[in-house]
């Protein structure tokens, strides 16, 4: 029988669908094995609140009963149908502040622990696993972020309810596009990586896709295409069509925007005047295009957990539970090849910090990839049929299958 632990849990950075189902596995496999689980509040805050007194390792504790609803609802299995996360992310605090750091490691040796759990997306795991050095904590990350562009796995938790919810808004504002012959561009998350856009758009039956991987910037090439894409499509009769565009693509002059939609739109309507005045008819029917955009937003962090982000964020947090019973520390949990693995965090830190310095995405969409022929195939307008190949970002890391 294992040595009975002491173990917490946390979440960190943006939330998204499937994290509590992770909390209520770990719970419920901890439970199994007679270990306590402590829940932090806010992220490493919990750990500052812990310091200053604010509350008291038992009122942290997590227990398979500690969630009872008045009724026949009983204990924490109904966590894996809620959205968000019950322990709460938000992280004031930072950490580079000495001061703030010392109070996160004190409130660590305060609950005692022999192990935390941290799930996070790629900002947040760098800035745990500097802490975690520092205060020799036994440390286990599972990956979570709706972009899916943490390194060393196919999925994290969040991405694929994400794409579900944008699949239904491109369903909602094709009715309406076609009401009123209107072009829709729908603009959706995504910092530095386009899996959201590519995944959603190719499902939702978008006629554009641009996403920073293969369209640094809407140049007058890029936007061009999309002028020629419009007609392509008026010429056969259908008078509306949808764009999908991720928030990591930058304007003509290399800048960020932060309503990235709106400034497409305007390029569009300023581009297809220009080339219908200079003698090309064929874009003279976009003259009077009516071009709306619609910015999804936090919407596309919310919304009840897929089955597929339920069973992954189950199966990730049963693994970490395994990984601490077999004293397998500093190691991320992953999914590859249909299964859940670990991959060491020294590996996954290091490639997530030199992606950071070079101002690149840790796990872009791969430019030759299925997805990516997908939407080709499909005759997806993708905006990099102009581009040189130079200006592409590069292929996604290749990755080795850990234990």
């Amino acid at each position: 029988m294992s040595k009975k632990k002491r173990i917490g849990i946390l979440t960190s950075g943006g939330d998204c669908p499937g994290l509590n189902a992770i909390i209520r596995a770990v719970v419920k496999a901890a439970n199994r094995k007679n270990w306590e689980v402590y829940g932090l509040p806010y992220g490493t805050d919990g750990f500052i609140h812990l310091a200053k007194g604010l509350c008291t390792p038992d009122e942290l504790r997590l227990t398979t009963h500690g969630y009872d609803l008045p009724g026949h609802l009983q204990g924490i299995d109904i966590l894996q149908f809620l959205s968000g996360s019950i322990l709460g992310s938000l992280s004031k605090g930072d950490p580079q502040d000495p001061e703030i750091a010392q109070s996160i490691l004190d409130g660590y040796e305060r609950l005692g622990l022999d192990a935390l759990i941290a799930i996070g997306g790629d900002g947040s795991l760098d800035i745990i696993y500097d802490l975690a050095q520092k205060g020799h904590w036994n440390f286990v990350a599972i990956p979570k972020t709706i972009d899916n562009d943490v390194p060393f796995t196919e999925r994290s938790v969040g991405f694929d309810t994400a794409v579900d919810t944008v699949t239904h808004a491109l369903y909602d504002l094709t009715f309406t596009a076609a009401s009123h012959e209107r072009v829709m561009i729908v603009q959706v998350m995504g910092r530095d990586a386009g899996h959201l856009a590519l995944h959603a758009g190719i499902a939702g039956g978008a006629d554009v896709i641009l996403i920073p991987e293969l369209v640094p910037h809407l140049s007058d090439q890029v936007v061009e295409g999309c002028c020629r894409q419009m007609a392509d499509i008026r010429s056969t009769g259908r008078q509306f069509a949808l764009i999908v565009l991720s928030e990591g693509v930058k304007n003509d002059n290399n800048g960020k925007e932060k309503y990235i939609g709106d400034y497409l739109a305007n390029r569009i309507n300023e581009q297809s005047h220009k080339l219908c005045e200079n003698g090309l008819e064929e874009f003279c029917s976009l003259k009077n295009i009516d071009v709306r955009v619609t910015v999804l937003g936090h919407l596309q962090r919310s919304g009840t957990p897929s089955s597929s982000d339920r069973l992954i964020g189950t199966a990730f947090g049963i693994k970490a539970i395994e990984l601490i019973e077999q004293e397998a520390y500093s190691r991320l949990v992953v999914w590859q090849h249909g299964g859940v693995y670990s991959q060491p965090l020294d590996q996954v830190i290091a490639v997530i910090r030199q992606c950071h310095r070079d101002n690149r995405c840790a796990y872009p969409v791969d430019p030759d990839g299925f997805m990516v022929q997908t939407a080709r195939s499909l005759n997806i307008y993708l905006g990099d049929q102009h581009l040189p190949l130079s200006d592409l970002d590069p292929k996604p890391t290749s990755f080795q299958l850990a234990v």
